[in-house]
């Protein structure tokens, strides 16, 4: 028996008010998945941030244990051999206790210019041009992908953290070494109340000068603009200076101070805790966790 064919239908597109429709619902659901993906974003950065700072805590405590208990200066010169009788800042101090001892061997091998070592020796560039995740925040809108602060790009790798000068470099003691005044034991207020480093943008701007944070910098007398420190005084800039707020560009960060590329500021405490400090904070307290015998933080702390 035959059966009559059945004519083929003909394929029916989407009208264009359909098509509009789905580009709408697929926007929307973007619209609501972006902003969780931004929040984990930044939870993994703000957390890879105090892992840097938990590093530098860990680094000083190493330091100490094999130094008599004393915390590493913020800068160090020849002619001061019981800080190694080299010159450099804190943070070239520091690399053998952040596993980068090979780099600090090749530093040495020019003890007066640390942060060229012997030559172009790392990948075909100076000490100064090496890059070290634990002395970058991912952040930080001052510093680039590859490591350079924005006002020294192709001159030295930036930093997004710089230790307290009021604990570890208030003292001249031989040559031009800051040395720090006080042991890890006998801070007093107690260390777990006073701030060893914070977060600081790579690149800032001081009174219309160009300014930066760079960690192979030296420091002593060339010029504390570019030296990874804060609440450093002895060019007459405020000790206690206010933190800013966020959201802060290379223009109008202050060098002074200090600023976080996340909602508040990372600091690592003289205990080896990391904390974080709301922008806001009150001039006492931050004078008191900044400063050693200077009060008791406030009720914000």
């Amino acid at each position: 028996m035959l059966f009559p064919s059945i004519p083929p239908q003909p394929r029916r597109a989407f009208t264009l008010i359909e098509l509009l429709v789905v580009i709408a619902i697929i926007a929307v659901l973007v619209g609501l998945l972006l902003p969780a993906v931004q929040k984990v974003r930044e939870s993994s950065m703000r957390t890879n941030c105090q892992n840097n700072l938990k590093q530098l805590g860990l680094a000083t405590h190493n330091y100490a244990n094999a130094n008599a208990n004393s915390l590493p200066p913020i800068t160090c010169s020849t002619g001061a051999p019981i800080y190694g009788n080299y010159q450099g800042g804190i943070l070239i101090t520091l690399l053998p206790y952040i596993e980068q001892q090979m780099l600090f061997d090749i530093a040495m091998k020019n003890t007066g210019n640390t942060w060229d070592g012997a030559g172009p020796v790392v990948n075909g560039n100076y000490v100064r041009c090496a890059p070290i995740k634990s002395y970058q925040c991912q952040s930080d809108p001052t510093m680039n992908l590859a490591g350079w602060s924005q006002n020294q790009i192709g001159g030295w790798m930036g930093s997004s953290y710089a230790g307290n000068f009021q604990v570890m470099g208030t003292v001249r003691s031989g040559g031009n070494s800051d040395a720090p005044q006080y042991r890890l034991g006998n801070i007093p207020g107690g260390s777990s109340n006073i701030i060893l480093f914070s977060e600081q943008y790579a690149a800032t701007t001081t009174n219309g000068t160009a300014c930066g944070n760079l960690w192979a910098y030296p420091g002593i007398d060339w010029g504390w603009q570019w030296h990874p420190v804060f609440a450093q005084n002895r060019s007459g800039w405020a000790a206690d200076l206010l933190p800013q707020a966020a959201g802060q560009t290379k223009a109008t960060a202050d060098k002074r101070t200090v600023q976080s590329g996340h909602s508040v500021i990372q600091v690592c405490l003289g205990d080896g805790s990391i904390r974080g400090v709301n922008p806001a904070v009150s001039q006492t307290t931050w004078t008191a966790v900044v400063m050693p015998g200077s009060g008791s933080p406030g009720a914000d702390w």
